[in-house]
């Protein structure tokens, strides 16, 4: 069975969003887990898939130019983050989302669907978020493991991506490693 890898970026204090309703520490949306090499399917959900879908054609479309949600130029990472992406099977669950319009997508309905994309032929699936999706697959069993990459900073009073899980899960700690900057990757099996 394929595992369900979920990823996130945090504040030393478990936040994933700043008062502003985003990470504004976070420099650069890349997939900075080592996981490329590991997937072939991306996960997300519906409340978060519309600016992703617009972040990563912006960045496709024009990759030197300043992104309109930032006003920055993409980093080196996201480059190359936007052409595996482009190439890669996404899945957005969602209830309410009519339609997706990334290349290679589709849409999910039920957690039972995200179940049969686990019992599929290929490599693990990555679960990118948002925060209430990480939420409802965790406490529905989904998830296998967990990748973190803290930052050195405390967020204050925001919202956090564990905030809705209801159920106890224990975590195995499987690496750990300093990224410089006072940034650190952790990364957990879900018991």
């Amino acid at each position: 069975m394929r595992k369900l890898i979920a990823a996130m970026k945090l504040s030393v204090d478990g936040r994933s969003e700043g008062p502003d309703g985003y990470a504004d520490w976070v420099d650069a949306w890349s997939e900075d887990y080592g996981l490329m090499d590991r997937i072939d399917t991306c996960l997300l959900g519906g409340r978060m898939y519309p600016g992703y879908e617009q972040y990563w054609t912006a960045i496709q479309q024009a990759p030197e130019q300043p992104l309109p949600m930032t006003g920055k130029l993409a980093h080196p990472a996201e480059l190359t983050w936007s052409k595996f992406a482009q190439l890669t099977p996404h899945y957005v669950l969602s209830g309410t989302l009519a339609s997706v319009t990334w290349a290679h997508s589709r849409i999910l309905r039920r957690l039972d669907e995200v179940r049969e994309l686990k019992d599929q032929a290929g490599r693990d699936i990555y679960l990118m978020g948002g925060a209430m999706l990480t939420s409802t697959l965790l406490d529905a069993g989904l998830v296998d493991e967990i990748h973190f990459i803290v930052h050195p900073l405390l967020a204050g009073p925001a919202r956090g991506p564990f905030d809705a899980v209801t159920k106890r899960r224990a975590l195995t700690l499987l690496h750990h490693r300093p990224l410089g900057e006072g940034r650190l990757h952790l990364s957990y099996q879900v018991g």
